[in-house]
């Protein structure tokens, strides 16, 4: 590109902006401000990237690959944190309303013995209950 010879401050459209990096990035050490744009910050970050020794571009990659790995760690636990603190919450839901409708039943006269063979508790858990109010 020898006819494109604007400088950085001379850069007016985002097409002076493509060829200003192409013709300049070997030259780059840092994006300069007013290449402050996501898709050159890619760009300078690939081409980071593809000046890499072999050695520098395999521990490039092992760091990846440690990273993914423990990022899909994290995703999967936290996941299966909301699953299980869904179930807990359910049953602790389920337990609020068996303990309020044994109360009302209770309190309506009906017999633990009939609670009990109601809703499947024994008779000392519906117990433990009364002594919960």
């Amino acid at each position: 590109m020898p006819k494109f010879n604007k400088t950085i401050d001379e850069l007016d459209s985002h097409y002076d902006k493509w060829l200003y990096v192409l013709k300049n990035l070997h030259k780059l050490d840092r994006l300069p401000d007013k290449l402050k744009e996501k898709v050159f910050e890619r760009v300078f970050e690939v081409a980071e990237i593809a000046k890499f020794s072999h050695e520098e571009y395999l521990s490039y990659e092992d760091s990846l690959k440690y990273y993914r790995d423990l990022k899909n760690s994290l995703d999967t636990a936290k996941e299966e944190g909301h699953e299980e603190g869904w179930k807990k919450g359910l049953e602790k839901g389920k337990e609020e309303r068996t303990s309020e409708l044994v109360k009302s039943l209770l309190e309506n006269g009906v017999s633990i013995e009939i609670i009990s063979k109601s809703t499947g508790l024994t008779v000392e858990q519906i117990e433990k209950m009364l002594q919960g109010r």
